[in-house]
């Protein structure tokens, strides 16, 4: 399976666990998911769990990412479960996991897209674009 596939689930999975609130654990959650989903490939377990584990342990930096980086009349309450699953996998795989912001912005917009109301495609670009431009990750690429 190849990456895009790999990121929409994970994106999936994301929001799934943002409207069930499920007690189960999280490897619970995954391996449900992944069954499910009939997952049999080793790489993409491994990518939609690092993903998601990711995410659970960094929850909170990428919560504050997400705040500072939204409209100040704005709360992360208002936040689509779409748009924000898509920011937080987003902000994940830019800050976390060092992937190249333009692959991942590319990739979420395009979920967005596919996945969100009118609107998503220009919130989910605007908010990543404030954190790529507040984290210097423009310029870290540049020097690569």
């Amino acid at each position: 399976m190849n990456r895009s596939k790999a990121r929409e689930h994970a994106f999936k999975l994301l929001y799934s666990l943002q409207i069930n609130k499920s007690t189960d654990e999280l490897e619970d959650q995954l391996n449900i998911f992944e069954e499910s989903e009939n997952i049999v490939d080793a790489e993409t377990k491994g990518y939609i769990s690092d993903v998601i584990n990711g995410i659970s342990q960094n929850s909170e930096g990428i919560t504050n990412e997400i705040k500072k980086n939204i409209k100040q009349d704005w709360t992360i309450d208002r936040i689509s479960k779409i748009d924000l699953a898509l920011l937080k996998l987003g902000i994940y795989e830019m800050l976390y996991s060092k992937l190249p912001y333009k692959v991942v912005v590319n990739e979420v917009v395009e979920l967005a897209k596919r996945y969100g109301d009118d609107n998503s495609k220009a919130f989910v670009n605007g908010v990543l674009a404030s954190i790529i431009k507040e984290n210097n990750l423009n310029n870290e690429e540049q020097q690569t």
